[in-house]
């Protein structure tokens, strides 16, 4: 995410070409470590408006999902025009209202299952291999993907 946001900046602040040279100049070229990359990111974020888009936080194992909310949280409270937007399942809302507490608002987002529908068929039609498919599996796809597409489309604005 640090590399999109600096590749996006016409000029790069000198604390973050500074912290990059010093970490590449270490023995194997090391990374930034994580509170060093939260700490480029409210630099650049403290002197803009921001939009930060995480998708899928729930497939985030926990402890690294731990961390990534704490940062968040870090960033948030020093730049308070940042928003980020995180894509998640419904089980891990309380987790995330609970480490960003009063920076959460919830979304729930809903398809219409036909919009699914119509999309899948459409992706089925165009397969490359039509003949490994028979039409109990097209029909079961077609089951599934409208059932799993409610399960995934809940969405935290925060």
């Amino acid at each position: 995410m640090l590399r999109q946001m600096v590749g996006g900046m016409e000029m790069i602040p000198g604390e973050i070409w500074r912290a990059f040279h010093q970490h590449k100049k270490t023995i194997g070229g090391r990374r930034p470590q994580l509170v060093n990359i939260v700490m480029m990111l409210r630099l650049i974020t403290s002197s803009r408006r921001t939009f930060l888009c995480f998708d899928a936080l729930d497939e985030c194992p926990g402890v690294e999902r731990f961390k990534l909310l704490h940062s968040m949280k870090e960033i948030l409270e020093q730049s308070p025009e940042t928003r980020i937007f995180v894509t998640a399942r419904p089980h891990i809302r309380a987790e995330v209202e609970n480490r960003l507490a009063g920076h959460v608002t919830r979304v729930i987002l809903r398809s219409a299952s036909s919009d699914i529908t119509r999309y899948v068929r459409f992706r089925l039609g165009h397969d490359e291999m039509p003949d490994a498919m028979d039409e109990s599996l097209e029909a079961e796809i077609l089951k599934i993907s409208g059932y799993r597409w409610e399960t995934y489309a809940k969405a935290l604005v925060l």
